[in-house]
């Protein structure tokens, strides 16, 4: 154990440990230690830890930092039996990991973890990793009935669209893109509205839950992590029904690996979504995974949201040169230019052109800047059309609606 020079009458009790080969590679998790609990820490080995649990000073403990790397991954077994051992004694376990393979991940978290964050810490998530800690548990809930999300009882019989949002950039605007495209097409018909479904595939940062204020259930990490048993029962205890018009799958209430999910998981959601709803719209992670080729191959439009500056430029040529490479096909991408120029900004609109001549695009879509109340209407969990029905952003979006349903009915009777 290591601790400052004073005695042992002096230290206060223990509230957790950091169990690790060596606690000397995360300086990191040291100062946020430190940072969160001053000297109410120490540090132990992965040998002496089960050992340690059985010791009187281990009994005020709240939890455990278990810090691990790619060195660790070997261990994997050894490691399962540390938690274990602290779950049994009601100490909770928080994963650090470093380099670490999904499949270890999975392994300990389904082993009884109770937190994962990834290391280098993120500034602040070991703080609210443990808040989360130290928050009561809410009584569990019934499962959300089926009824609270508007899906067709049994078999779905549909063929719906599949349309995808991509953010080529941090801050472009697809979820924002995505979760009002979504409200605007639920509500395009007042006489015979769609069905329409809101996927979050960002699974580690995904935030079209907070976007329209609803909780993050349970099943949908269930159902990811055994999508070959998914039933249509499966499917829709995973989806959340907002204000009776859509209905969503969040992504999981824990951040979880994006590549702990195949190719062939998200083609089974996305073909149970489809058979279930008219439309389903994907709001996807900026990184590119092995399973994006599913969605990109599955979307009738693939959204690519950029912005007029070089960065969007820049990530545009690398993301075509990537599907081009993997012979992918590219051509699918619609480009969705947020925060446009003005409609009398003259420069503005040359600078569009010289930006899509010089990337070889072209640019279908551009979005106003709506301002502060696309932000404020999503921290109050609301749409535009709910929170600023006259925003400039949110007519485009519903006109955008507007002409992707008129194409589909037109396909729909061509058919």
């Amino acid at each position: 154990m290591t601790h400052s020079d004073k005695t042992l009458q002096e230290l206060p009790p223990l509230k957790a440990v950091t169990v690790s080969r060596d606690v000397q590679n995360f300086d990191l998790l040291i100062e946020d230690m430190e940072s969160a609990l001053g000297e109410a820490w120490g540090d132990i080995g992965f040998a002496e830890a089960r050992h340690f649990f059985e010791q009187p000073e281990a009994k005020a403990l709240e939890f455990i930092a278990m810090a691990l790397d790619a060195e660790d991954e070997d261990k994997t077994v050894f490691l399962s039996e540390i938690i274990k051992s602290a779950k049994s004694k009601g100490i909770n376990v928080v994963l650090i990991a470093e380099d670490v393979t999904p499949t270890a991940l999975h392994q300990l978290l389904r082993d009884g973890a109770d937190e994962f964050v990834p290391y280098p810490l993120p500034e602040g998530e070991l703080h609210a990793a443990i808040e989360r800690l130290n928050t009561p548990a809410p009584a569990p809930a019934a499962p959300v009935s089926v009824a609270a999300a508007p899906v067709a009882a049994g078999p779905g019989k549909k063929e719906g669209v599949i349309i995808a949002t991509h953010g080529l950039a941090g801050g472009t605007g697809a979820t924002t893109l995505a979760v009002n495209l979504a409200w605007e097409l639920a509500t395009v018909d007042k006489k015979n509205p769609p069905k329409v479904c809101l996927i979050d595939l960002d699974l580690q940062f995904g935030s079209i839950a907070t976007y329209l204020d609803l909780p993050r259930l349970e099943p949908v990490f269930e159902l990811w992590t055994d999508t070959e048993s998914m039933d249509d029962e499966m499917f829709k205890y995973a989806l959340v029904g907002f204000e009776d018009r859509l209905s969503v799958f969040t992504s999981p209430s824990d951040m979880i690996p994006l590549d702990l999910i195949t190719s062939d998981d998200v083609t089974r959601v996305l073909d149970m979504a489809a058979t279930h709803f008219d439309y389903v719209i994907v709001d996807m992670p900026k990184t590119l995974v092995q399973w994006s080729e599913a969605v990109l191959r599955k979307a009738a439009v693939y959204f690519a949201t950029l912005e007029l500056d070089m960065r969007s430029a820049q990530n545009t040529l690398r993301l075509v040169r990537a599907l081009q490479a993997e012979d992918l096909p590219a051509d699918k991408l619609r480009y969705v230019l947020n925060r446009g120029p003005k409609f009398t900004d003259l420069n503005g609109k040359s600078r569009i052109k010289r930006m899509a001549d010089s990337l070889d695009i072209k640019i279908e879509v551009v979005l106003s800047d709506g301002g502060k109340p696309v932000t404020q209407g999503a921290d109050h969990g609301l749409p535009l059309a709910s929170s600023a029905a006259k925003n400039p952003l949110r007519k485009e979006i519903a006109k955008l609606a507007s002409e992707l349903h008129a194409l589909g009915q037109s396909e729909a009777k061509a058919a």
